[in-house]
């Protein structure tokens, strides 16, 4: 971690190196440094999240054993004021503990504010459109790590809720083709967002992680379509949709890598690409793994090492999920299977070789 020392140092560094005059706010630099050494890390963030759930959780629990659930007007009492004060509550202090609370409390007020309006015999799927509608307005407005990653997740577990009650699974592919879409361009955008806008770069983070979890819960429940297609209506004639949309990204997220290995020749690039997508072809069966190597690329490209493990730990599980998937037989399994390990030991090879190169320079 850097001292205020090495901070002036740098500082002075670049006024020096720098033709032109160039002038710092230092007290503000200072000031956002003390800031930053503040945060939490994200595994403490982590553990607040899964520790305010597990917190919800039991205080439900309790609730409904005291009979609160028979008050359709109480539920909607409790449940709105406990959403305002643990979406709040945040922009006071970054205590570790009044993080805790303010996710528990945000939970519960979700879980009482939906169940009262069921118990009122509201509509199932207006009732999720109010709780997506609540979620996006407090990402709006909050602007809070804790409370942003929670609403993003509410909100793209309502949309998949409204497509398996109404029987609309098969839209899971746009779904999914929207989140890879939008996970490529905030990932390579990155720059040029965090300083677009001020509100978004404080919860670029948070979003950008939880997008990560959305985008694998579309993939794995895409992946267990063989039982899902017993419980909702789900046609397997579309199963292509969102591979070709993950695959398309792959490669244009292959032409930034283009820049980073210092690869200019056509004849090369042509070649990778041809190579990419003869591998990537028997993906179009997986769109599950062909989605957990576009995590992997992104955070390769960008060094979000956060990310890269879970893409890595998600490509081990869908390979594994795919390999004993009843669906298809044995011979596109080992395809499959060995298609990527080819593209994995070529991108490995193709990046030790590039950077040792420009370790020797």
């Amino acid at each position: 971690m850097k001292t205020k020392e090495e901070i002036k140092q740098l500082l002075d560094y670049l006024q020096d190196s720098s033709e032109k005059d160039l002038k710092f706010n230092e007290a503000a630099i200072y000031t956002a440094f003390e800031k930053g050494n503040n945060h939490q890390s994200l595994a403490i963030k982590i553990l607040s999240i899964f520790g305010g759930i597990l917190a919800s959780l039991l205080f439900i629990g309790f609730l409904f054993i005291a009979g609160i659930y028979d008050s359709e007007l109480g539920l909607l009492l409790l449940g709105i004021p406990l959403i305002i004060f643990g979406a709040f509550i945040t922009k006071v202090t970054d205590n570790i503990l009044l993080d805790t609370l303010s996710i528990s409390a945000y939970i519960i007020g979700f879980i009482l504010v939906g169940a009262g309006l069921l118990q009122m015999k509201t509509d199932e799927n207006l009732v999720c459109i109010i709780l997506i509608l609540i979620a996006a307005s407090a990402l709006f407005i909050v602007r809070s790590y804790l409370i942003s990653f929670i609403s993003v997740l509410i909100i793209c577990g309502g949309f998949l809720f409204l497509m398996m009650s109404n029987n609309s699974f098969n839209l899971i592919h746009i779904y999914i083709s929207l989140l890879a879409l939008i996970l490529t361009f905030i990932y390579l955008k990155e720059p040029k967002l965090m300083t677009f806008n001020k509100a978004f770069s404080q919860i670029y983070d948070s979003v950008r992680i939880s997008l990560i979890f959305c985008f694998l819960a579309g993939l794995y429940l895409l992946g267990r379509n063989y039982r899902l297609a017993n419980i909702v209506e789900y046609s397997f004639e579309y199963f292509w949709i969102s591979s070709v949309v993950i695959i398309l990204a792959i490669l244009y997220v292959i032409s930034h890598l283009f820049e980073m290995l210092n690869i200019k020749k056509s004849e090369q690039k042509y070649g990778i690409y041809a190579l990419s997508v003869l591998i990537l072809l028997p993906t179009v069966f997986a769109p599950a793994i062909s989605g957990a190597i576009l995590i992997i690329l992104l955070s390769f490209l960008v060094n979000y090492k956060t990310s890269l493990v879970i893409g890595i730990v998600a490509f081990i599980y869908f390979i594994s999920q795919y390999y004993y998937d009843l669906h298809y037989t044995l011979l596109t399994k080992s395809i499959v299977l060995f298609c990527s390990g080819i593209l994995f030991l070529g991108l490995y090879f193709l990046t030790h070789k590039k950077l040792s190169s420009d370790e020797k320079i």
